[in-house]
């Protein structure tokens, strides 16, 4: 081996006098071997084909800060490097690396070798006093301790003096926290980030999830809506299962209080119907004809009790019951009330000489009249089942975490058909029954049977914007209600006046007393 001949090339520490020297010795092909240079350039092994590494290039560096700063939670930065084209080079290759990791960048700086760091320090600082961002502030309680680091480095440099400060830990066991660097405070669970507006990304606000979306990570970029048959919980970390809503009786003072209601007038009124069957051959019984009397009072009974199926939990086959039972029920105590009315017109239409009405005066035609009217109800009904049935369904959406479960009408053309057939039946008894209230007679029903309908009137008038205006259980509270009120005038006025003179006035229920009633 030949001493004279050189192999090669050491060094040297710096990137800028590394690319220098590689661009000198590819000229006459001599390798060169680099202990410190981490310029990415020297990868390139088209340009620097003789150049060879003991070191990382500095992608290596730029990955481990990445990893650093995500370790920190830290997205607002500064970049510190040398003026010249090497810095350049790093501020570029640097940059690109944070904001593809969403780590912004506030300033970047080159400054001198010459007096170390310090002057880069000042210039920070001088920086932050025109602007600086509310995460930035924890920055300035390291001023102190920057300014002894710096110096301390300074110092050792220049004099080789030994200090207290790399040989005892004091930059590290002096700090009460771990320092924050960021824009503006972590999106906590349960929000979002919203962007300010702003030129940096890392800079953004933070907004509570919409309703019906959850967030359970920490800077969420979005909100995740929840299934349909869950809610979020009240931090909006984590869905939850929805309520089930629907009128209960384990739930629900008021479907307690509606049994109770319901149980109390029907057994009134069941007391009234055993009553009048007990005094059956008395007049006032006799009066405006019995039978129609004990149609009346069974279908208030039976009204009463349709309540029942209005309360618990809706199926399929509660929701064609209630609303079909509901409107036969009424339309037959209607169509009775309509009988009671019609038998005191023609009645004292019958009482003049020669009368030609006498022969409508009979039991069977007013008898007929309510049949007919009520099968007309139960037509109506028939074809609404036909063609479209109530049914149970199950509302995700109406109230805010909660399944309401409810009766879907079906149609809508046969409810409402059947609630205004009943109103037209109403509304006829109502006519008939003023005309005629002033008729002379001490069991003349007209006077009641026109407060009766007054009140059945007013109650389903009132009822009607309430019940479209309400949702869910309160709907059906709504109805309830309607029909209590309702079957209790029926029954208050109407059969109230009778059992005061049963019970009461026995002396009163005497034929001397009678003008018409047969």
């Amino acid at each position: 081996m030949e001493r004279d001949n050189v192999a090669g090339f050491i060094g040297d520490l710096k990137s800028d006098t590394t690319l220098q020297m590689a661009q000198l010795l590819y000229l006459y092909g001599y390798t060169q071997i680099s202990y410190g240079a981490g310029d990415s350039l020297l990868s390139d092994r088209k340009m620097y084909p003789n150049v060879f590494r003991t070191v990382p290039d500095n992608e290596m560096q730029y990955v481990a800060i990445v990893k650093l700063l995500k370790k920190l939670k830290w997205n607002w930065v500064g970049i510190i490097t040398s003026d010249d084209e090497y810095g350049e080079r790093e501020i570029q290759q640097l940059s690109k690396h944070l904001t593809d990791h969403g780590i912004c960048i506030e300033f970047k700086i080159l400054v001198s070798i010459i007096n170390i760091m310090a002057w880069a320090i000042h210039d920070i600082y001088n920086y932050q006093k025109n602007k600086e961002p509310e995460s930035v502030k924890s920055l300035h309680r390291l001023k102190n301790k920057v300014a002894r680091y710096v110096k301390a480095i300074y110092n050792k440099g220049s004099n080789n003096k030994k200090t207290h400060f790399k040989e005892k830990g004091d930059w590290t066991s002096s700090l009460d926290i771990i320092p924050i660097s960021r824009c503006n405070a972590r999106c906590s669970p349960g929000y979002r980030k919203a962007p300010r507006g702003r030129i940096h990304a890392c800079c953004y606000d933070c907004i509570p999830c919409s309703e019906g979306e959850v967030s359970n990570l920490t800077d969420s970029e979005h909100c995740f809506r929840c299934p349909e048959d869950e809610w979020p919980d009240k931090k909006k970390v984590e869905c939850i299962p929805k309520i089930y809503e629907f009128l209960s009786y384990e739930n629900d003072t008021m479907a307690s209080v509606f049994s109770f209601i319901s149980l109390i007038f029907s057994a009134v009124t069941l007391f009234v119907l055993v009553k009048f069957i007990s005094n059956r051959n008395t007049p006032i019984v006799r009066a405006n004809n019995r039978t129609v009397s004990f149609i009346l009072l069974t279908s208030i009974l039976l009204s009463f009790l349709s309540v029942f199926l209005f309360l618990g939990r809706p199926v399929d086959i509660t929701c064609k019951l209630r609303q079909i039972s509901f409107g036969i029920f009424f339309s037959i105590a209607v169509a009775s009330v309509l009988a009671k009315t019609t038998t005191v017109c023609i009645a004292f239409k019958a009482t003049k000489p020669d009368s030609s009405w006498k022969k409508w005066v009979t039991v069977k035609i007013f008898n007929s009249l309510v049949l007919t009217c009520s099968s007309v109800q139960v037509l109506i009904c028939v074809i609404w089942l036909s063609v479209s049935p109530p049914y149970q369904e199950y509302d995700m959406h109406s109230s805010p975490g909660k399944i309401i479960i409810q009766c879907n009408e079906g149609s809508v053309i046969g409810f409402y058909s059947v609630l205004g057939y009943i109103g037209f039946l109403a509304a006829v008894s109502f006519v008939l029954a003023f005309m005629v209230r002033t008729l002379p007679d001490s069991f003349n029903e007209a006077k009641y049977i026109t407060f009766s309908m007054l009140v059945f009137c007013s109650v389903w008038i009132v009822w009607i914007p309430v019940y479209l205006s309400a949702k869910g259980k309160y709907m059906v509270t709504v109805e309830i209600f309607a029909i209590l009120a309702s079957s209790a005038g029926l029954l208050g006025c109407i059969f109230f006046p009778k059992c005061y003179i049963i019970i009461l006035k026995p002396e009163m229920n005497t034929r001397k007393k009678t003008l018409h009633i047969k």
